[in-house]
């Protein structure tokens, strides 16, 4: 926590109007989290918790009784001379205080540490009294900002750890592409005016005004997920009726009440599809410099839905949401401890990276079913996204060993059922460690002795089906100390193996029910490993004989081969499959070398050249396929079966009909 800022606040909110007021980790994070990837959410208008942390700067003495005068005033962006004078007059304690030059330094100061170190980087907004304070918070920020890359480019040339000068150079690119603007209406006079407070309003008002070289004005950048516009200070504009997805945090500097508060603080409750380095929106983030505590719970008491939140307004001290973590974390690790793995064997010491026994004997229990696997990534989805909501907070708790821990079984897991690499579970791990630890004075030991020099020894087999020596693979899983490692490394090659052969051939789909009943007997564990194993090596070879023999023994190239299976029938002669080859290699070449062509450009978008291409189709059938076995209804679903084949092709662009 960083001097003079008192602990934050969360608030989970979910717009106007509110939904339900009970909010569960399994409602704030999904009930299930795929263990390949996150469930990619549509831009429709759901919403995402909000966490409320209350930043107060000391310097400012709050008046929680103001009158319903100035929030009326404040809500007018471009007030009239009347209204300025009365402002200034009979509310100067309050405007002073709230304007004072060292207290806007402090926020700016905590707006530059903060905004790099959240767990999304989204977009923020930084909203302020009025709009002479927008501009004097842009010019103390931008100032402060670049002291602050200066003073990282510093560290850069100091640090003697790999792992410190890589996550110093990952920040600093980070905030050398942030781009920033303030964002106020126009007025007449305006530039009198801000020139009289000392302040240059005409190079914002130059860029609220021009449009970029495609012709995007600056609300179209800011909406914009991947343009480098991530902060905007605004005090009343985009306040209302104005959503941009990606914002994930409001820094709130205005005092606020009602139906404006509302309005403001969910501009960042918006759902996101965008990822940023790997993270997905799942919260969003409001700091309240001002202290609106009292205001928002009085907000949410008169605007909550159906008297949602009168008696219990969802707003807690996000201590609980560490909390949670920590429950989150000891359920994990009592799932994990059913399955003996203690994970605390991990904490034991300060080398916990080292130990690379321990993390291959539990990624070798854990993949001893698939349900294991799932609810064990389910629980390492879980910490992880609780972990990313607490930045910058948790950063420096010894929390995040733990975190880390669950995070590099679940790189080690991968890396077997992805068939990838651990380097990228390695680089995060070590990043979760160097850029907590560095925060913490306790000093556990550097990251670049925890984890740097650790690495799972074992490597994927380079799998090359033609060329697999099946008597070899037997032995040596004979002598395997993780089967279930071994069982798993070769079922993910086979899967990934068969997903590219139905991509060339889709009538091999009965391979894949097959492989799935081998799958479904090795969950239900009622065989041994070494069974399991042999099955699927029997698998493999018959695997091997359908992709690399069966086409050159029928004398058919693979698309050929893919035609004719799809004109097969039960039980044929030796002379009727003579007839289906040469249907189908006929048929090939009818629909893509002869004349006049038959798949012109963009066929598949008319219906006339669709029936033209299913006429044609037709046509060859009808003079290769053996008539008296292929009756008129036969003969029908199998011309209608290579269409749609065909129709598909072209549609996804894909083989000899793209």
């Amino acid at each position: 926590m960083r001097a003079g800022l008192p602990k934050a606040q969360y608030l989970a909110f979910t717009g106007t109007p509110l939904l339900g007021r009970d909010r569960k980790t399994n409602e704030w994070f999904g009930d299930y989290v795929s263990e390949y990837n996150f469930s990619q959410s549509t831009d429709d208008g759901a919403t995402v918790p909000l966490f409320y942390q209350k930043r107060v700067p000391e310097v400012h003495i709050q008046n929680e009784d103001l009158s319903e005068e100035f929030y009326e005033i404040l809500e007018d962006e471009n007030l009239d001379d009347t209204q300025q004078e009365k402002l200034e007059k009979k509310f100067a304690t309050e405007i002073e205080v709230i304007k004072r030059d060292d207290r806007l330094k402090v926020i700016a100061e905590d707006i530059v540490y903060h905004f790099p170190r959240r767990g999304y980087l989204g977009k923020g907004m930084v909203i302020t009294l009025d709009k002479f304070t927008a501009v004097k918070m842009y010019n103390k920020v931008q100032h402060l900002w670049k002291e602050e890359l200066k003073a990282l480019r510093r560290r850069i040339k100091q640090a003697s750890d790999a792992t410190e000068k890589r996550r110093l150079k990952q920040r600093v690119d980070y905030m050398r592409k942030i781009e920033m603007a303030v964002v106020i209406s126009e007025e007449n006079g305006e530039v009198e005016k801000f020139d009289n407070k000392g302040l240059d309003i005409r190079p914002h008002r130059k860029l609220l005004n021009q449009l970029d070289d495609n012709g995007h004005d600056l609300e179209y950048k800011f909406k914009d997920p991947t343009d480098p516009l991530q902060l905007v200070f605004v005090c009343a504009m985009w306040l209302t009726g104005f959503d941009a997805p990606t914002v994930s945090t409001l820094y709130l500097d205005k005092p606020q009440k009602d139906h404006t508060l509302m309005q403001t603080i969910a501009r960042a409750n918006r759902v996101s599809s965008h990822r940023i380095n790997g993270i997905e929106k799942k919260n969003g983030e409001v700091i309240d410099y001002y202290g609106v505590f009292k205001r928002l719970k009085k907000a949410i008491k008169d605007y909550g839905e159906s008297g949602e939140g009168v008696d219990d307004p969802p707003i807690k001290d996000k201590e609980e949401l560490y909390h949670l973590l920590k429950e989150t974390i000891e359920q994990g690790r009592s799932f994990c401890s059913s399955k003996s793995v203690h994970i605390d064997k991990a904490l034991e010491t300060n080398d916990i990276f080292q130990k690379v026994g321990l993390f291959e004997d539990w990624a070798d229990r854990l993949l001893y079913k698939d349900e294991w696997r799932k609810n064990f990534a389910v629980y390492e989805n879980t910490i992880t996204a609780l972990y990313e909501a607490s930045k910058p907070e948790i950063l420096g708790d010894p929390i995040v060993r733990t975190v880390a821990i669950f995070q590099y079984l679940r790189g080690v897991i991968d890396s077997v059922i992805q068939r990838q690499d651990i380097d990228s579970a390695v680089q995060k791990v070590e990043n979760l460690l160097d850029e907590s630890l560095v925060a913490d004075h306790k000093k556990l030991k550097k990251a670049s002795e925890t984890v740097a020099e650790y690495n799972i020894q074992k490597k994927n087999h380079v799998w090359d089906l033609s060329k697999i020596d099946f008597d070899k693979l037997k032995k040596e899983f004979r002598q395997a100390s993780y089967k279930n490692i071994e069982i798993s490394d070769l079922r993910a090659f086979l899967e990934k193996k068969l997903e590219e052969m139905i991509n060339r051939n889709r009538t091999r789909r009965d391979f894949a029910e097959r492989l799935q009943e081998i799958i479904d007997n090795y969950n239900t564990g009622s065989s041994s490993a070494d069974a399991d194993f042999e099955e699927l090596l029997q698998f493999a070879q018959k695997l091997r004989e359908e992709e690399e023999e069966r086409h050159i023994r029928k004398g058919l190239t693979e698309d050929e081969l893919e035609i004719y299976d799809f004109l097969c029938k039960d039980k044929m002669t030796q002379e009727e499959e003579k007839k289906v080859r040469l249907a189908a290699k006929a048929l090939l070449k009818r629909l893509t070398e002869e004349h006049p062509k038959v798949l012109v450009q963009d066929w598949y978008k008319d219906s006339q050249t669709r029936l033209a291409v299913r006429d044609e189709v037709g046509k060859v059938l009808d003079t290769y396929l053996p008539n008296d076995s292929y009756n008129k209804d036969l003969f029908t679903k199998k011309r209608d079966e290579i269409f749609e084949l065909t129709l598909d092709l072209a549609i996804n662009h894909k083989k000899w009909a793209a």
